[in-house]
């Protein structure tokens, strides 16, 4: 589960948050870098071809398995697209963005066939261990694509870290080979159409059925909206911001993703702490206050660009609140599926989190030239407000249920 963790973590950011470096240096205009590194944009759409992994084997690779077989042909596709890539580079632009694509769905695609696989091979009680186990390797995938490779670019040529970078899914390769394929016996659906709508179809009517339409739709719309400050930042948008600021990509990649990801580790606990305190819901509400509020501490580096203090107090800052939020997320989305839905309902619901900010994300170019760095990102922190409008509406519904799982 570690490598492959490793292996999901990788293309995340070379699709997105490095990404975007390439094209500054290419001297591509911050509106379309920001448009090309919303590549990530494809994970918030996969549970649509979720059911495929489910409901499909592979021809040529039906001796791995299903599982092993989907997650081989996303493995190849990722290596694939990233030799692509780096062949192609940014000056062959339509066709350079087209291989982008190609590693986002590869990427997503892999990501599904991990969690059913992890979710297939153990118990739940052995769950646990699993997730922090991937979540270890995760993180490791993310250091080498987003520091290591950073890094490097004060040395090599970006086509030269994405050839590395394809080296590296090597070794989660070899581990799809080597593990075993879960022995679950599958009843599958006669028809595509038959395969959606237990899916995808009946999971959403559920939600519904449970909830009611007026609760249901304001959850799910609060849903969409809370996560906007946290991902409007993460996209495209803040490579150029630091380039702009004046730091080295030596100075970016050590600060935001070796220092950073220590940062976000000790408010990932800090947050799980908080939901034992204070339950999902609660906790929940004053986590995104706070992750909002910590988007005002870039401002810091506005005022003061260059200045490696303010970058690590800024970093500091967002990365405790933005991960203390992860805990009462997850804790939260748990709370809304219905065990007979678990993984579907969880898959749909985790994307909506994530949609809206990447949308604002694809834009963010756009906003920032009209009313710079320092306006977008206190649109980003007004963007919480509808949220927390819509909490108030639903707390009482969700205080109550909070107590009760709780007590």
């Amino acid at each position: 589960m570690c490598l492959l963790g490793f292996s999901s973590g990788l293309p995340f950011l070379l699709v997105s948050y490095t990404l975007s470096f390439w094209l500054k240096q290419n001297d591509i205009v911050l509106k379309d870098i920001t448009m090309i590194a919303s590549a990530g944009m494809t994970y918030a759409f996969k549970f649509v071809w979720a059911p495929l992994l489910d409901h499909w084997r592979l021809p040529l690779l039906t001796r791995l398995g299903q599982r092993r077989g989907w997650l081989l042909l996303a493995q190849l596709g990722v290596i694939a697209g990233l030799l692509a890539m780096a062949a192609l580079t940014p000056h062959q632009l339509p066709m350079f963005v087209a291989v982008t694509l190609l590693v986002a769905f590869m990427g997503a695609t892999q990501d599904i066939a991990i969690d059913a696989y992890r979710i297939e091979i153990a118990p739940p009680s052995a769950q646990g261990a699993l997730v922090a186990t991937y979540s270890l390797g995760y993180r490791l995938g993310l250091l080498v694509s987003g520091a290591l490779a950073l890094i490097l670019a004060d040395h090599i040529g970006w086509a030269q870290i994405y050839v590395l970078m394809a080296t590296g899914m090597v070794i989660p390769v070899i581990t799809t080979l080597k593990m075993r394929e879960p022995a679950v016996l599958r009843l599958s659906p006669s028809s595509w159409r038959e395969a959606m709508r237990e899916s995808v179809i009946d999971p959403f009517a559920d939600f519904f059925r449970r909830y009611g339409w007026a609760i249901a739709l304001l959850t799910l719309l609060f849903i969409l909206l809370f996560k906007i400050p946290e991902q409007a930042i993460i996209g495209g948008v803040m490579g150029p911001f630091y380039r702009d600021m004046g730091f080295s990509n030596t100075e970016i990649g050590a600060v935001t993703k070796i220092y950073g990801i220590w940062i976000g580790i000790v408010g990932a606990f800090a947050g799980g702490a908080a939901v034992a305190r204070w339950g999902a819901w609660r906790s929940l509400g004053g986590c995104i206050v706070l992750g909002a509020i910590s988007n005002l501490l870039y401002l810091l580096l506005v005022a003061h660009p260059g200045h490696l203090a303010m970058l690590t107090l800024a970093i500091s800052g967002q990365n405790f609140f933005e991960a203390m939020l992860g805990p009462p997320t997850v804790a939260f989305l748990s709370m809304l599926v219905n065990r007979q839905h678990t993984a579907t309902q969880y898959a749909l619901l985790s994307s909506l989190v994530n949609l809206s900010g990447k949308v604002l994300g694809f834009f963010a170019g756009s906003i920032v030239t009209l009313m710079g760095y320092g306006g977008y990102f206190i649109i980003t922190v007004f963007s919480v407000i509808p949220a927390m409008l819509l909490f108030a509406c639903l707390w009482r519904r969700f205080s109550k249920e909070d107590l009760a799982l709780s007590g």
